[in-house]
Formats: C-alpha cells, structure tokens, sequence
C-alpha cells in the first residue's frame, strides 16, 4: 500500500502528454477529451493525498511526485491555452516564475534545513482547484478575451498568494533550524 500513493502521481505526470496531444488534436469535440483528461489528473491528486494521510504511507518521494505532477499538469494547460490564444503569454511567464521559485525554495528548505518537503497547503489547495475551474470553463465556453484576462488573472493571484503562504513556511523552518543550531 504504500508505493500506490505515489504510482497514482507517476500516473498523473504520465497525463500531462496525454493532455497535450488530446488539446491540438483535430477532431471534433475534442477540448471534452481533454477536459476529461484533465479532471483525471485532478481525480488521481486529490486520492494520491487521501491515501496517503489515510494509510500514514507520505514519504518525501511523494511530497515531489505530487506537486511535480500539479506543476507539469497545470504548465501544460496554461501553455497550450495560451498557444490556442485564450490565455496571455504573461500568464505563463508569472506562473512558470512562481513554480520555479517554489520548487526552488523547497528544495533549498530541505538541503540546507535538512527537514522534509513542507506539504501542500490549503491555499495552495485552493489555487489548484480554483485554477482548474477557470481553465475548463475558459474550455467549454466561449469567454470574451477580456474576460478571460480576468478569470486567469484571479488564478494566477490566488496561485501567488500560495507563493507567499509558501515563502513564509519556508522562512519559518529557516529561523526555527538556525535557532536549533545555536
């Protein structure tokens, strides 16, 4: 049981391909397919989760597996949203910028702090979903662009406000471990 935690997330990164090659394929109906790939990437991170809170199996494997798998999930829509036209190529500098300083961060919290990868927050959480949400309804429906600018621009606030929450754990392991080494 304790590896199925992260098989689902290796699942999920195995997705994001997937995802693309469903997104540019020319067929009718297709942003559904995508979509539907998308949900089973959101599907499969909420249980990897799940399962390992409920069978106590998280190991630092799987706090890299799971937002790898988030991260890669999340560029790959933004990108190919943006290559389609809906969403502005700012959108994908800010949010490659964020999840390069937060992977950034984490791994210099747990090699310089020698502690394990701090776990996904509720902020965090909620910048996921709320994401999702504005992407596949930028999908289905036909949004005006100025909309949209609106719609990604709230995500990409709330993803920024999990950077800071983020910044802020980071900074406090920090403190906490140069306090112990004194």
């Amino acid at each position: 049981m304790k590896i199925v935690p992260n098989i689902i997330s290796i699942f999920r990164i195995c997705l994001v391909p997937i995802f693309v090659a469903v997104y540019f394929a020319d067929a009718r109906d297709i942003k559904v397919y995508a979509i539907l790939v998308y949900a089973l990437a959101s599907i499969s991170d909420f249980f990897d989760g799940f399962l390992a809170r409920k069978f106590q199996v998280s190991s630092n494997l799987g706090k890299l597996l799971d937002p790898l798998g988030d991260k890669l999930m999340t560029f790959a829509v933004i990108l190919c949203m943006t290559i389609a036209g809906p969403i502005p190529v700012w959108a994908v500098v800010v949010i490659g910028l964020k999840e390069v300083l937060m992977a950034t961060g984490g791994y210099v919290v747990h090699r310089v702090a020698h502690v394990e990868i701090p776990s996904a927050n509720l902020i965090g959480k909620i910048s996921t979903v709320f994401f999702f949400l504005v992407s596949v309804s930028v999908m289905i429906f036909d949004i005006p662009g100025n909309i949209v600018v609106i719609m990604i621009s709230a995500a990409i606030l709330l993803a920024l406000l999990a950077l800071a929450s983020y910044v802020r754990t980071y900074i406090s392991v920090m403190k906490n471990r140069e306090k112990a080494t004194q």
